[in-house]
């Protein structure tokens, strides 16, 4: 039996096509929600999870920052995916008679001039891919979907407009979940490593200025750093963190030691291989 990869989405969605160019040997599975993903690897009836993270444009990914920290599930890997977006209408239709497209409010966001260019009608989606199949169903000429190309073959539907998102770097860093709990042993991974990690501020003067100048002090680059609020009380922030580094580094160790004295909680969400795409990016701007 092939192994299994859930993610969140219909098929034909940016994670479906992630998960195909990640793990083209693996089923992926679709979901209806991340925690539904979350948790068909948490129950063991999937070995991953393929999870969108962060999208150059649209930014975080809403509540993936909750459900991060609260899994029992460790990032082992990153995926970029390149982003595009096709117009899709019923087969024979034309964008012209179209009044209303559909998608996922994201994708609907990434591709606002050829909206405006048309004097289409955004309607809102749960899914980019979900939006594809629904316009097949209604079976109506005036309704259109923004979609991925992989989403027009498996509905049945025609590409009437291809590669309209507004801007052609659009790409989302997604991370593999998997159920391990130790973390890797140096030596298990190559030079170039990502450590995400998760910490709690004390309430202080200076505290997130002192808990970071550990990371400058012992040369350890910040690639990624985002603030949340925690419960109601707007008195505590959590912060997510990815650095450039294994914990067992000499650097790394240093900064972490450091910031135990400044926070009241750190816990790591694993350290995984850099992908190629980050490193041919940050070679760009060295």
């Amino acid at each position: 039996m092939r192994k299994k990869i859930s993610y969140q989405g219909e098929a034909g969605s940016n994670s479906n096509m992630a998960c195909m160019q990640r793990f083209p040997e693996m089923e992926a599975i679709p979901c209806a929600s991340f925690e539904d993903a979350f948790a068909m690897v948490e129950n063991g009836e999937a070995e991953l999870a393929m999870i969108p993270i962060e999208n150059s444009i649209a930014g975080r990914v809403a509540d993936i920052h909750v459900l991060l920290p609260e899994s029992d599930l460790h990032i082992v890997g990153e995926h970029y995916l390149r982003i595009r977006f096709d117009l899709l209408g019923l087969p024979g239709s034309s964008i012209a008679e179209a009044t209303e497209v559909h998608s996922h409010i994201h994708a609907l966001g990434q591709c606002r001039k050829v909206i405006r260019e048309h004097g289409l009608t955004p309607v809102i989606a749960g899914d980019t891919a979900g939006s594809a199949r629904e316009v097949r169903d209604w079976n109506d000429p005036a309704k259109l979907s923004l979609a991925p190309p992989m989403a027009a073959e498996l509905y049945g539907l025609e590409v009437l407009a291809s590669g309209v998102e507004d801007d052609q770097t659009n790409t989302t860093r997604f991370v593999v979940l998997a159920r391990e709990q130790q973390l890797p042993h140096r030596s298990q991974l190559p030079d170039s490593v990502i450590t995400t990690l998760v910490f709690q501020a004390r309430n202080v003067p200076s505290a997130l200025y002192k808990a970071l100048g550990g990371f400058a002090t012992n040369g350890v680059n910040i690639t990624r750093l985002e603030s949340y609020m925690v419960g109601s009380s707007f008195a505590a922030t959590t912060f997510m963190v990815d650095i450039e580094g294994h914990p067992e580094d000499l650097p790394v160790r240093l900064a972490l030691e450091e910031l135990e004295f400044f926070t009241w909680e750190i816990k790591i969400l694993g350290t995984y291989a850099a992908s190629e795409h980050r490193q041919r990016n940050t070679a760009a701007f060295v």
